[in-house]
């Protein structure tokens, strides 16, 4: 298929056959060593002559002005933008110097990549300024950047941005370009890989084991999702992209771990909107001889010390309210939280009388669900939009946790908690059910909800049962989704801003856009 080409496109790859022809490699196969960066040098270098006299930098050419036989130019690295001063004086040979027209005043574009060497020095209106004595060519820009110009509103003294890149789906498709003219997006990725690392940094800290689980599974459990499903083809069997890790590391407490952990990927065939994507990141965490009690209060201090490490504070602000993770976090069981928002008392009600209750409400339901779905649906009406700081909903019914120990004192529910924050749950636990025989019972009676038409029941594993016929120790699990806990903390109202390459519907080809324009 012939590629069509924009005018702009049609220019530079002009330049890039001009460039060879100049003997210059365009794509250079040698490394380029780096010394400084931008950010150290626009914080180290106080403008002392003779200081920072051997420099190497290396990035994007983002902006350039061109005047006479000098140009200026910013040169972005990863770490922000530094400006640099080419003369053709000190770059090209006497016998030389129409390269400096050609390459500098003709052929270099924004978007190429060039490594220089130099020292640093002072302009007159004070800014700090590379000036280049070797100029290296690193690689050609063949698509035009969208410019955002950046000016100062004399008036107000305020910078002002015009043609900023800002079409979320052209940002989401395009992601390499958003992080390229969008620094502030760098950061929120940034931000994201330090609550990880925070996160690991306490679990290692307390002897727990990261591990890793199988993607492809011939069963898919541990959760009630719909499950995207392949083939393998030397096996001829169909596997199913995992919808949780949960089964496989209760497993390794079987096999004598205390504590394991897993930061994956999960995939759930389901629909997609703010907080939903079909794929997404999870950590779940298991520990042995421990209870649901337990790891609500690690928990609490386990973010506490991520929040406070990555944002130098317990306190974030997100949509006006500021959510403070220092613990305790407030408790309310499930039932206790819909008599408290709705005014009615769930409990002891039978299937048909919360049915007709959520009818009363003008709650959706459908003759598939159980008593437990049906208690989860007026939650999700009634109850989550509340939930702003931190708080525990605890005890759920037995029907909706097939996986957690039945209560040690109520009837009919199990020992269960979620966190809310913010009207949204981060995290997942449970007193782990480790009597085989109770969970053979609740596998079965999940069959049995799949039989009604309940296409996110869970499925018997007859070797996760067998596991737990050789014996495993009380057990508390935790799950909590990353990608919310990221928007939370960076001020994120679309999990797409956290997510690098989000999955979004096939692209349309409709020829150039106005993000191709420069």
């Amino acid at each position: 298929m012939t590629q069509q080409l924009s005018e702009q496109e049609i220019v530079r790859r002009e330049a890039l056959a001009a460039i060879r022809e100049l003997g210059i490699d365009p794509y250079p196969a040698q490394a380029f060593d780096v010394s400084h960066h931008a950010a150290d040098l626009h914080r180290d270098f106080d403008g002392t002559e003779g200081t920072f006299t051997e420099v190497s930098l290396a990035g994007r050419i983002m902006s350039r002005r061109v005047m006479g036989k000098a140009s200026f130019a910013e040169l972005q690295d990863s770490s922000g933008r530094m400006q640099i001063y080419v003369s053709r004086d000190d770059i090209c040979p006497d016998e030389n110097k129409d390269l400096y027209n050609k390459l500098f005043k003709k052929l270099l574009d924004i978007g190429d990549f060039v490594g220089v060497k130099g020292y640093m020095f002072t302009t007159k209106l004070g800014e700090k300024t590379l000036r280049v004595e070797e100029f290296t060519f690193l690689s050609k820009s063949l698509r035009p950047l969208p410019i955002v110009k950046r000016v100062t509103n004399e008036e107000t003294g305020e910078e002002e941005i015009h043609d900023a890149f800002t079409d979320p789906e052209l940002r989401y498709r395009r992601r390499y370009v958003d992080l390229v003219v969008n620094p502030q997006v760098r950061d929120i990725f940034i931000t994201r890989s330090k609550v990880m690392t925070a996160m690991r940094q306490y679990f290692n800290a307390q002897g727990w084991l990261e591990v890793e689980t199988p993607i492809l599974q011939p069963i898919h459990g541990g959760a009630a999702a719909r499950p995207f499903m392949t083939h393998h083809n030397t096996l001829d069997t169909d596997l199913y992209m995992r919808i949780a890790n949960e089964l496989y590391l209760k497993r390794l407490i079987v096999g004598g771990y205390d504590g394991v952990y897993e930061f994956g990927k999960m995939f759930r065939n389901e629909g997609m909107d703010r907080t939903h994507n079909p794929e997404f990141t999870a950590m779940e965490i298991y520990v042995a001889y421990k209870d649901y009690e337990w790891m609500m209060t690690m928990v609490e201090k386990m973010l506490e010390q991520v929040v406070t490490e990555v944002t130098g504070g317990s306190v974030v602000e997100y949509s006006g309210n500021q959510i403070d993770f220092s613990g305790p976090y407030d408790r309310l069981t499930m039932l206790e939280s819909i008599e408290k928002y709705t005014g009615t008392d769930l409990r002891g009600k039978s299937e048909d009388e919360v049915r007709a209750f959520c009818k009363s409400q003008h709650i959706e339901v459908d003759n598939s669900m159980g008593l437990g779905k049906l208690i989860d649906e007026i939650f999700g009406e009634k109850v989550e939009a509340n939930l702003i700081q931190p708080t525990y909903i605890t005890d759920y019914p037995i029907e909706m946790t097939p996986l957690a120990k039945k209560h040690r004192s109520e009837d009919g529910l199990v020992e269960r908690f979620e966190l809310f924050v913010n009207g949204k749950e981060i995290a997942n636990a449970y007193s782990e059910l480790n009597d085989p025989i109770d969970q053979r019972e609740r596998f079965e009676d999940q069959l049995k909800l799949a039989e009604r038409g309940d296409d996110e029941a869970m499925v018997l594993d007859e070797d996760f049962l067998r596991a737990l016929e050789y014996g495993m120790p009380p057990t508390s699990g935790l799950g909590i989704g990353i990608d919310r806990l990221v928007m939370l903390i960076t001020g994120q109202h679309s999990i797409q801003e956290v997510l690098f390459f989000p999955q979004m519907k096939p692209e349309v080809k409709q020829g150039t856009t106005s993000a191709d324009e420069e």
